[in-house]
């Protein structure tokens, strides 16, 4: 990038400022640490000259945004033609009352859906399962029939809204249904826009909500590829998420490796169940954290999209351009949220929300500051929503496509970020790939959690009110509260489908899915006519449970 007689001037220059300027500041006062470092152990240089990104090819390591190797974005011009998609995550209680706050968000001026399910739906349960109890709408919105479905995106139009669905394990049974209901709505399944997470390897790695063994799990997610290319094409299949890797714990560095060693197996798995990779690889998507090292996280999205751009044209050969696009929705870091002086974590999120604007993401979710406490009640949804609306309409860091790349502190944190990220993947397949390396991931990210709890205890790592700036704070007012009846009245309505649908088109139908999980055809087929008729999803999640089995997770120390 530097002529090398230059770079060497510079060299020599920084070596006489270093020993005159620097040196006389040092001896008179020491710095505040005695080394600085990033999140991922990388050491902070006091300055950065055109001498640390001596080897770096613009054409090869850089380029223009919207090619090959994307390091400066996706698109050609990025936020100029549209802003990132501002897609506030909700969903508490009933569906009733998660359609009254996606209307609200989307009056506010909100682009797009993101549907949280309640712990039972993610795991596969109705609400009338005794392991329910206690657990049916509190950190998300319950969903047993396609009923509830329909309800939940009343007076929604399917096909004027993109929907992202934080679901899992049972993806495909809510994914079925959300095709079921636009098809109810006069929408069809070709004119859906929208993602779900359907991540299964990150839940057995980092979050814990899985169902069914490995093979089983891989196996419905090459089937939803599959069923997507042919029939829903502008469906993202997949959210590969690193989210839940950082907030476990990991660093930047393991977050960038961990999410693509996923994303490596499910590709790899979709070409052995014998998909053509440029026919499903446009339509995965990831998921990233945006924590609170500024210049990391932003050099961490640059990483990223320039080792995944490698990594699909040179491990898988993949040739249509939008294959090899590293496309990506960020949430702000829940983990980086305090009960303490909650307001502070406004300014937490608005930091992270820029750090995933300038790292070029194509969608956004900005947390709420009483997240530490509660659902997040309407005003501080509202907040959070404003706080991107500031960032992309007044700020004028939308205007101009990586606006810091060059940055010599920015080129050098890309290439080492990306360089760490790279032993991380070897060492992934030489165990033989993400699948067989769970314990050994789960290891390294402990291991990162544990060395920042120390760092905070010690207060190395400074949190404002919690280990410095402490102050006496009144109790906190206003939070939201899911009614426990409403547990209750979810059974009822359930209780209410069971009883006035066709019970024997019921049956015949989760025979029809037993059928197709004990042999090798389409299970999205079948899940879509089983949910048409009402089958629940605990019913047809308990028929692949009776197939394929439960994961049972090995516990590591």
């Amino acid at each position: 990038m530097f002529d090398s007689e230059k770079v060497a001037q510079v060299s020599e220059a920084k070596a006489k400022w270093q020993e005159n300027s620097l040196g006389k500041v040092l001896k008179k006062a020491p710095e505040r640490r005695a080394e600085f470092a990033t999140d991922s152990g990388i050491s902070m240089n006091t300055l950065y000259t055109p001498e640390d990104v001596a080897d770096l090819d613009y054409a090869r390591d850089l380029g223009f945004p919207g090619e090959f190797p994307y390091t400066r974005g996706v698109q050609p011009n990025m936020y100029r033609g549209r802003h990132w998609t501002m897609r506030q995550y909700a969903g508490f209680g009933t569906a009733e009352q998660t359609n009254e706050r996606f209307r609200y968000l989307l009056e506010q001026g909100q682009t797009g859906l993101s549907c949280a399910f309640d712990l039972p739906t993610q795991i596969g349960y109705d609400s009338d399962d005794p392991l329910s109890q206690g657990e049916i709408g509190k950190v998300g919105v319950a969903i047993d029939t396609m009923a509830d479905m329909e309800i939940l995106f009343d007076k929604i139009p399917l096909d004027k809204v993109s929907t992202s669905m934080t679901i899992n394990a049972p993806a495909a049974v809510l994914l079925a249904m959300y095709i079921a209901v636009a098809e109810k709505q006069g929408v069809s399944a070709d004119k859906i826009a929208g993602t779900i997470q359907n991540d299964i390897l990150k839940e057995y790695i980092a979050r814990g909500t899985y169902i069914f063994p490995p093979a089983p799990s891989m196996r419905l997610i090459t089937d939803i590829f599959a069923y997507c290319a042919e029939k829903v094409p502008n469906w993202n299949t997949i959210s590969i998420s690193g989210y839940h890797i950082r907030e476990a714990g990991s660093s930047a560095a393991q977050e960038i490796a961990f999410t693509l060693a996923d994303g490596i197996a499910y590709v790899q798995a979709a070409i052995n169940a014998g998909l053509d990779v440029d026919k499903f690889a446009p339509r995965l998507s990831f998921f990233f954290n945006a924590h609170l090292n500024f210049f990391e996280e932003i050099a961490k999205f640059r990483a990223a999209r320039r080792l995944w751009s490698n990594i699909m044209k040179e491990r898988f050969g993949a040739k249509n351009p939008r294959s090899l696009a590293f496309r990506v929705h960020t949430q702000t870091a829940g983990s980086t949220l305090t009960a303490q002086q909650p307001n502070v974590n406004i300014m937490r999120v608005a930091f992270q929300a820029l750090m995933a604007v300038l790292g070029g993401t194509q969608s956004l979710h900005t947390n709420s500051k009483d997240e530490a406490l509660a659902l997040p009640n309407e005003e501080s949804v509202l907040i959070a929503l404003r706080t991107q609306q500031v960032i992309g309409y007044e700020l004028g860091v939308a205007d101009v496509v990586d606006p810091l790349g060059g940055s010599y502190y920015i080129e050098s944190l890309t290439n080492q970020l990306e360089g760490k990220a790279k032993e991380y993947i070897q060492k992934i397949d030489d165990l033989g790939g993400a699948p067989n390396a769970i314990e050994y991931m789960q290891r390294e990210i402990q291991a990162s959690a544990y060395r920042y709890q120390k760092g905070v205890e010690s207060g190395d790592n400074v949190v404002i009110g919690v280990n410095k700036f402490q102050m006496k704070e009144e109790p906190p007012k206003g939070l939201l509260k899911v009614d426990p009846a409403l547990g209750e009245a979810q059974k009822a309505k359930l209780k209410n489908v069971k009883e006035s649908r066709d019970n024997v088109a019921v049956q015949e139908a989760l025979a029809r899915v037993r059928a197709a999980a004990q042999g090798n055809e389409n299970m999205m087929p079948v899940i879509i006519e089983a949910v048409k008729v009402y089958a629940s999803l605990g019913e047809i999640c308990g028929v692949m449970r009776d197939v394929f089995g439960e994961y049972r997770q090995q516990i590591i120390f």
